[in-house]
């Protein structure tokens, strides 16, 4: 495996910024858009262990993630149509070059180990390093493929212009620092120190890692019986046991996921405390105009969502369900609890700002004009569903402090690791163990286990029955926490969405009355929060778009190229097959 290195040791402290600048631009090399360079530590950083620390914390703040808000429009989950050539190599759309993050981990990981920092302090805070590493490579990998892999800081005599690395060595590597990261970290922060990455984050977090190297994204040619999927196997249950011998677990109550701090689901937190740290949720853009300022339209659900949800006995609305029966004029009638807890919808209660009772409607002429989905006036002809979301919402802030949401963003959940495990059990066989995970996460739903304790579920699944259930139960418990377009993807099923078209639910009349028809009557009673979704008489129609109306998602998804601009600054970086060049991002 070639690995380079990349970046001075110690350059900031003996030559200028100004020369620095003009020796990077003027340098054809892989890290060609490196931003923040007076963000070099100065003399003594790691012989002191606060300001150690606070540089590690600052690799935290530009490595990982907050709530990905609007992900759900690549997919079939919220409102926007992704259409024709919204990827290109020349745009910075669905790219990731992470290579400031990592110079900057690979500054700490070359000068603590010299440094006076108290011996136990400095292996933690290098496993951490290396944790973060790891996350950053491990982006580039699923978005691209195989990268350059940058292990230490760069001499300035050093070949600047570095080839890509294979897929496999790529995972190697990320594998590698994860491994060493276990090894050295505690089992389990908390308290003060919660949010700071454990061995419970990395073993979980290593989970994913080999769920995707064994994926079909990276295998085309053997999809699901490659030698991978037993490796995911064992790494996530090893995860799962561990969580389950150190206290993880999932919460009884599913909402307080999202609206309590601290507790035994959320392995990896990215921490928010207002007033220092707010709105990770984006909370601002998810809430309905009328109860925020600047912007709405974020995270809106389409109806295949709302679709997606089974009925309070876990069968799927319609035939499937024998006990309760579904119209599309009542769609919110007796369904999996999650269904309420996520989605809002025409005359639902909806307590933003803490006002008691209120109701939250969309017909027009009695919704707030901005809130309306219909065809006539200001609001309606983009962005609208018909549906909002109720995930995450702080709905006690009043709209002028819509930002002050302090909820912790869970980066790794234990859901996350069991739907984890179970992917790999019933891929290797395990389909008991696969299928216990999908009662435990109902149960914890509050979906009816019914008489034969199945929760809705086929006994004898196939093989192939059972990925499908798995994705379907994780589409609807993990809405909009980023996760359905990249399952989609690693399973090579964006056929799915491509030429998908976006529908949302829509009230037609308030007690038999159009909304040209409607009564100063109507009107009051809205006001007073005293028309109830069954008052309304709906429709599924097709989304009001200004753009395009059909979702493409052609087969160079699988694979992101890499930017053009890279490309030109370093002819040793190979371009994806399918985008221009012969570099095969597979294993």
């Amino acid at each position: 495996m070639k690995k380079t290195t990349i970046y001075h040791k110690g350059i900031a402290k003996t030559v200028s910024l100004m020369f620095l600048v003009t020796l990077l631009h003027g340098c054809g090399n892989v890290l060609d858009e490196i931003e923040n360079l007076n963000n070099y530590p100065g003399d003594g950083t790691f012989d002191d262990e606060q300001t150690a620390g606070a540089y590690l914390a600052s690799l935290y703040n530009i490595t990982l993630d907050e709530w990905p808000v609007n992900m759900g429009n690549l997919a079939d989950e919220s409102g926007s149509i992704i259409g024709p050539d919204y990827v290109t190599t020349d745009n910075g759309t669905l790219k990731q070059w992470n290579y400031e993050e990592i110079r900057r981990i690979n500054v700490l990981l070359e000068e603590l180990p010299a440094g006076a920092v108290p011996e136990d302090s400095k292996t933690i805070m290098i496993a951490q390093a290396k944790f973060l590493r790891a996350y950053n490579y491990f982006k580039m990998v699923y978005y691209h493929g195989g990268v350059p892999i940058i292990e230490v800081p760069q001499e300035l005599d050093d070949d600047l212009e570095v080839p890509r690395n294979s897929t496999a060595e790529c995972f190697d590597f990320i594998i590698s620092d994860l491994d060493a990261a276990i090894t050295d970290l505690p089992d389990k922060f908390e308290g003060n120190d919660r949010g700071k990455i454990d061995k419970a984050s990395a073993m979980a977090f290593k989970g994913r890692v080999l769920l995707y190297k064994a994926s079909p994204q990276f295998n085309s040619d053997n999809p699901y019986d490659n030698q991978y999927w037993t490796d995911a196997y064992t790494s996530n249950k090893a995860a799962k046991d561990f969580l389950d011998a150190n206290g993880y677990g999932l919460l009884e109550n599913y909402i307080d996921v999202f609206e309590t701090k601290g507790h035994k689901e959320n392995i990896l937190s990215v921490i928010f405390k207002d007033p220092v740290k707010t709105d990770g949720r984006g909370e601002i853009s998810i809430r309905p105009l009328s109860e925020t300022k600047n912007a709405t339209g974020g995270d809106q659900p389409v109806w295949a969502l709302a679709e997606a949800y089974p009925m309070k006995d876990g069968k799927m609305p319609g035939d499937a369900s024998s006990t309760y029966v579904y119209d599309v004029q009542t769609f919110w009638k007796d369904r999996d609890p999650r269904f309420n807890a996520n989605l809002v919808w025409n005359g639902e209660i909806y307590e933003l700002s803490s006002k008691a009772g209120r109701r939250q409607y969309t017909m027009t002429n009695i919704a707030e004009s901005v809130d309306a989905f219909g065809y006539v006036i200001q609001g309606e002809s983009h962005y609208r569903t018909g549906l909002y979301c109720r995930k995450g919402i702080d709905e006690s802030n009043t709209a002028e402090l819509v930002t002050a949401n302090d909820f912790d963003w869970p980066e790794i959940r234990y859901a996350e690791v069991l739907f984890n495990y179970a992917e790999a059990a019933n891929e290797t066989g395990k389909p008991d163990e696969a299928l216990q995970v999908l009662k435990d996460i109902r149960a914890r739903a509050g979906i009816e286990a019914g008489a034969d304790g199945m929760y809705g579920l086929e006994n004898g699944m196939s093989r192939e029955e059972l990925r499908e259930a798995i994705l379907h139960e994780k589409y609807i418990e993990m809405l909009f926490e980023g996760h359905r377009f990249w399952d989609l993807r690693r399973h090579r099923m964006l056929d799915r969405l491509d030429g998908m078209r976006k529908y949302g639910i829509m009230a037609m009349k308030v007690n038999g009355r159009t909304y040209d028809q409607v009564t100063p009557e109507d009107t009051e009673k809205a006001k007073n929060y005293e028309l109830l979704p069954e008052d309304f008489e709906y429709e599924v129609v097709e989304l009001i778009t200004n753009g395009p109306t059909q979702m493409s998602m052609p087969d160079t998804y699988y694979f992101f190229p890499i930017r053009l601009t890279h490309i030109d600054r370093n002819p040793n970086l190979e371009q994806n097959k399918g985008w221009g060049g012969s570099f095969d991002p597979e294993l």
